[in-house]
């Protein structure tokens, strides 16, 4: 069974970066996309970004765009999250997800999911 293993949350001030990590083990064949979706207290879950193995492709909320940048290593079966800019706004639990392909992520997250790591960013 795929089990997706995250780091790099943490506490940061407004304007810092964090550059958040998840690597997946198991049988990761025939999934071919990764995403990062965040949930904040009393707020439901909102996707983040996503990325397809092939071609390299991809897609951002309106929210962080030009602040997060999404990439990964296929051959390490690992995705990251370089979040740049941060505002308060942003603090949230945010999740790794693994999908069949992206537009299955974008849309309602593939049915892999990370405990979820911490992001708080202090005014």
């Amino acid at each position: 069974q795929v089990q997706l293993a995250e780091s790099g949350g943490g506490l940061v001030q407004t304007g810092g970066s964090l550059r958040l990590s998840c690597a997946a083990s198991g049988r990761t064949f025939s999934r071919d996309a990764m995403g990062w979706f965040r949930q904040a207290p009393g707020k439901e879950r909102e996707f983040v970004a996503a990325i397809s193995w092939r071609g390299g492709s991809t897609y951002y909320a309106d929210s962080v765009k030009g602040r997060f940048t999404i990439s990964g290593d296929k051959a390490k079966a690992t995705v990251y999250l370089q979040m740049n800019s941060l505002k308060p706004e942003d603090t949230a639990v945010y999740y790794c997800n693994l999908g069949r392909i992206w537009t299955e992520v974008v849309s309602t997250g593939g049915d892999y999911w990370g405990q979820g790591t911490q992001v708080t960013v202090s005014s």
